[in-house]
C-alpha cells in the first residue's frame, strides 16, 4: 500500500489514525472541510471537500489504495451516494461502526447497520470496527467540570466497558494494513466496565478534587439532546439504550488486547491522557 485516503482525519479517531498510517510509512490523503484548520502533519496530502459531497469523496479517493471511513451523520441520508462514489475509486474499506449492529439485522441497527449493508451491497472489501461506547464521549461533561464540581447526567449507573480512541486507531491501521481483516466485524471495548458514576469517580481521583453526580430526569434530558439538534430518533434510542445499561451493562471483550498484542487502555489512562480538558 502506499496512500491511504482517511475521512474524520480531524477527529479523536482520526488523528491517531493518521498519525499510525504516517508510523507505518503510508502515505496519508485527508478529506477535511476546511485545511487551513485541519492542523495534521506536513507529510499529509490534504483535500478539501465535505463528506456528504459524493464527487468531493470521489476525487479525493482518486488513486488511492485503501480507506478509513467515518460517517458522522445520525442518519443514513445521503450516504448510498457517498459509498457509490467512494467505491468506484476504492474497493478496500475500513468503516468505523458500532458494537449496536446485529448480524442478524443489521437494517434495524441504526445508522451504523444501514452503512455496513451500503458497503456490502457496493462489493467493497469491508472490515467493520464495532467499538463500544467512546470514553472521549464523556468529554461532554469538561464544560460543567470548568465551571464546577457536578456533573448532571441520565442513568448514572449506566455501565459501559468504555475504549480509549487511541486503541479504536491503533485496530484501525492494523485493519487498514493487514488484508486479514477483510470481511471481519471485530467488536472492540475497554478492559472494564464502569458506571457513569464509577467514571465520575476516576475523573475525581485525577482531576484531585471532589464531584459530585445529579441524575437528569429523562424527560429532560431528551429535550436538552433535542435543542442541540441531535436527531429525535437517535435521542429516544440512545436514552432508552443508557436505561438499559442499568441492568444489562456492556460486555467486554479481549479483541483488543489479541491484535495489538498490548491490554486495551482502561478509562483511567484516558482520563490522565484528557486531564487538561476537563481542567481548562
Amino acid at each position: 500500500m502506499t496512500t491511504i485516503l482517511v475521512t474524520g482525519a480531524t477527529g479523536n479517531v482520526g488523528r491517531h489514525v493518521v498519525q499510525g498510517l504516517l508510523e507505518a510509512g503510508v502515505g496519508v490523503r485527508a478529506l477535511v472541510r476546511n485545511p487551513a484548520l485541519a492542523a495534521l502533519p506536513a507529510e499529509v496530502e490534504v483535500v478539501r471537500g465535505d463528506i456528504y459531497n459524493p464527487a468531493a469523496v470521489g476525487q479525493a479517493a482518486t488513486g488511492v489504495d485503501a480507506a478509513f471511513l467515518l460517517w458522522p451523520a445520525f442518519t443514513a441520508d445521503g450516504a448510498a451516494d457517498v459509498v457509490t462514489a467512494l467505491t468506484k475509486q476504492v474497493k478496500r474499506v475500513v468503516y468505523l461502526s458500532a458494537m449496536s449492529v446485529r448480524d442478524a439485522d443489521p437494517a434495524a441497527s441504526g445508522v451504523w447497520g444501514e452503512l455496513e449493508l451500503l458497503l456490502t451491497d457496493a462489493g467493497a472489501d469491508w472490515t467493520f470496527l464495532r467499538p463500544g461506547g467512546f470514553a472521549t464521549n464523556t468529554l461532554e461533561w469538561a464544560d460543567q467540570l470548568r465551571a464546577g464540581n457536578v456533573v448532571r447526567l441520565p442513568s448514572p449507573n449506566a455501565a459501559r466497558s468504555l475504549i480509549h480512541e487511541r486503541d479504536i486507531a491503533e485496530v484501525a491501521v492494523q485493519a487498514l494494513l493487514d488484508d486479514t481483516h477483510i470481511g471481519r466485524s471485530p467488536t472492540l471495548t475497554g478492559p472494564e466496565v464502569l458506571t457513569q458514576a464509577a467514571q465520575v469517580a476516576t475523573l475525581a481521583k485525577v482531576l484531585e478534587r471532589p464531584l459530585g453526580i445529579e441524575e437528569v430526569p429523562t424527560p429532560e434530558a431528551r429535550h436538552s439532546m433535542l435543542t442541540q439538534g441531535l436527531d429525535p430518533a437517535f435521542v429516544d434510542s440512545a436514552l432508552t439504550y443508557w436505561e438499559s445499561l442499568v441492568t444489562t451493562p456492556e460486555p467486554v471483550t479481549t479483541t483488543v488486547e489479541t491484535l495489538l498484542n498490548h491490554p486495551a487502555r482502561t478509562y483511567r489512562q484516558w482520563a490522565e491522557d484528557h486531564a487538561a480538558d476537563f481542567r481548562g
